[in-house]
């Protein structure tokens, strides 16, 4: 056997001994710009749960916290075959989950390219082509079986208002797309008529968000999981609440009070009247050159789009006082985003105490040298980012936990941020055991856990599907009363 030598050490703080009094005096005042202290995560969790509930009020708030009509949690005794088709901004999933009824599943699933021009074609076109996907991915897993109508779980998690559980007007088109006459019309006939032009035997039985997914398919193999989230280039969370708590549904729907309501958060708007949330002069500019400023300022502050800008952004500052990079050429970080959060998780992740790694980096990637102090100070700023970002998410956990009363629990957690970043994770459960006071338990030991989920736009748009079905054949709603989606219907047209 070839001895390949040592094992690459573990990433490490290192000393500062060696770092100039100028450079220690800046590490120390972003120290302080961007430590968020228990105190303040606790003020921070105290104002969220009051924007959670003003979200589910008939007044509303900038929390737009919507319905699924997702009403019942899976008992992992599901069983059945089931399609899940996942519309992301580059790619098609389509996936067949076959639930086997011991809280397990077998998945087949083929990925499609979404070709950039139908992104911006015709709205006859994206949905033909969605149809022939469908029709492709049938025909190459049951190529002699006759066709047998199957029940769909469509994943769209763009931003969408439901009636009921299988329908979704779009509000507004992201990820690219700009599509004409699908903004404020209900995408679900769209897609049921182009499968019908194609003969696919196939029925739009649920369209969900990926978050709301993340938290059933995260369930269905653990039932301790309450909550799903999501930190990656965005952010986001869902929990069950119950019809009850939630002041808008009231006179639209013919449930019983306990009936537990699936609520899709899209949290990232949380705190945009800037009340609470520690903004630097840095996130002000990020917010103030965005292309909708005022909006969206929690995931500003935590989401891996912007990770990398905030570093950015502290590094021409500092430059352009004199602090690093003296006489050099810093062309190379003047254009916006051009840092991603891969490239703090590399700084993060040098195991040398000189930093060698982050040398190499800064001169292949920006033509920088750096010296050793610089690297210590650019090392410093990625920890102090990337802890801020996972101590706010935390924030954001702890709050449905204080508002449903949840003392212990599981929480499915999904996205680059959260599966890839340096320590994003222990981070996190530090800040919950500094908001919940844990000071005595052992981490392993939390009550309450953030874990890797499930995959939530396959398996948990399937298991939608098959609860959805189970409700109607139950004769139970799935949506508003049949007179409130008629009439908003006729006002729509």
């Amino acid at each position: 056997m070839v001895h390949l030598g040592p094992k690459k050490p573990p990433s490490r703080k290192g000393s500062m001994a060696d770092v100039p009094r100028d450079l220690l005096e800046q590490i120390s005042q972003l120290e302080t710009l961007f430590t968020v202290d228990t105190q303040k995560l606790n003020t921070i969790v105290d104002h969220f749960i009051k924007e959670l509930e003003k979200g589910l009020s008939k007044e509303g708030g900038s929390i737009p916290m919507i319905p699924t009509w997702v009403m019942t949690m899976p008992d992992g005794k599901e069983k059945g075959t089931y399609l899940a088709l996942d519309m992301g901004g580059t790619n098609l999933r389509v996936c067949e989950v076959e639930l086997l009824g011991n809280r397990d599943f077998d998945i087949t699933q083929s990925k499609y390219h979404m070709p950039p021009e139908m992104k911006t074609g015709s709205s006859e076109q994206l949905w033909d082509y969605i149809a022939d996907c469908l029709q492709a991915f049938l025909q190459s897993h049951h190529p002699n079986e006759a066709g047998e109508e199957l029940s769909l779980g469509f994943t769209f998690s763009y931003p969408c208002s439901q009636t009921a559980i299988h329908n979704g007007v779009l509000q507004r088109w992201t990820k690219g797309f700009d599509i004409d006459n699908v903004e404020g019309h209900d995408v679900q006939p769209m897609l049921e008529a182009a499968l019908k032009r194609k003969n696919v035997p196939i029925t739009v039985t649920a369209l969900i968000n990926d978050t709301t997914g993340t938290m059933v398919a995260s369930n269905y193999t653990d039932p301790e999981t309450q909550m799903g989230v999501i930190f990656g280039t965005g952010c986001n969370a869902a929990y069950f609440d119950v019809v009850k708590n939630i002041p808008k549904l009231e006179g639209l729907v013919d449930l019983d009070p306990e009936t537990p309501m699936a609520i899709n958060c899209e949290w990232g708007a949380f705190d945009n009247e800037h009340v609470v949330l520690p903004r630097t002069k840095y996130d002000v500019q990020i917010d103030e050159d965005s292309p909708r400023p005022n909006q969206q300022a929690f995931e500003k502050m935590i989401a891996g789009l912007y990770l990398g800008e905030l570093h950015r952004l502290v590094m021409l500052d500092l430059h352009e006082q004199g602090f690093i990079f003296e006489n050099q050429n810093v062309e190379g970080l003047k254009k916006p985003y051009s840092i991603d959060a891969s490239l703090l998780s590399q700084i993060e992740e040098d195991p040398f105490e000189n930093l060698t790694e982050v040398e190499d980096l800064f001169m292949s990637r920006f033509n920088i040298h750096t010296t050793e102090p610089e690297r210590k100070l650019l090392r410093r700023l990625a920890e102090l980012i990337g802890t801020r970002s996972a101590r706010l998410s935390a924030a954001g956990v702890a709050a449905i936990c204080k508002k449903m009363g949840i003392e212990k629990c599981h929480v499915g957690a999904d996205g680059s941020v959260f599966n890839k970043y340096p320590h994003f994770q222990e981070r996190g459960a530090q800040a919950l055991a500094d908001i919940f006071g844990w000071n005595d338990i052992p981490p392993a030991h939390y009550p309450i856990k953030v874990q890797p989920a499930e995959d939530g736009s396959g398996v948990g748009a399937a298991l939608i599907a098959a609860l959805t079905l189970k409700r109607m054949k139950e004769g139970l709603p799935v949506g508003m009363k049949p007179e409130i989606i008629e009439k908003l219907s006729l006002e729509h047209k």
